[in-house]
């Protein structure tokens, strides 16, 4: 199975300069909890990630309300994307080797064309389980993967990342 196959294709954006009053904005409107944040030239290329997670973190330590902090400062500008045509499981060993629960999915020229979750895999994973055809999602693969993407990271690591 194929990304494309599970992946959402109508996806919310912000732009770095955005705050993080309109990010949580989005993800309340669209019931998500991460938002790409794509370049203000509007190429449409990713240049970041922001979750709410990151949202909370931000205004905790830095003591704003949301609407004077910019995306840019919270966002995590290390994206790990995927493509269309990449196989679900690439995508889920990139989700286990990264720890992240979601992937902007690019075109070759890094332009934003969907978003992939571990939830989306999950679902298809029970969507098949339950009308019992072969699985091309095995829900021993979601299983491992979430065990990978919750594995606390070290304090190196967490340091690194920061």
């Amino acid at each position: 199975m194929k990304v494309e196959q599970l992946m959402k294709r109508e996806v919310k954006v912000c732009t770095e300069g955005d705050t993080l009053n309109r990010a949580a904005e989005l993800m309340w409107e669209s019931d998500c909890g991460c938002i790409p944040v794509i370049s203000a030239n509007g190429d449409g290329r990713v240049i970041g990630v922001v979750t709410d997670r990151d949202i909370a973190i931000a205004a905790y330590t830095q003591g704003k309300q949301l609407w004077a902090i910019p995306v840019g400062a919270a966002m995590a500008r290390k994206v790990i994307t995927c493509h269309a045509n990449d196989g679900i499981s690439q995508a889920e060993a990139l989700m286990r080797d990264s720890q992240v629960r979601r992937l902007p999915v690019v075109d070759q020229n890094e332009h934003l064309v969907g978003i992939l979750s571990l939830n989306d895999i999950a679902r298809e994973a029970q969507r098949e389980a339950a009308t019992g055809k072969r699985a091309e999602v095995a829900g021993e693969s979601v299983a491992e993967t979430l065990a990978f993407v919750c594995q606390p990271r070290s304090s190196h690591e967490v340091a690194l990342a920061a």
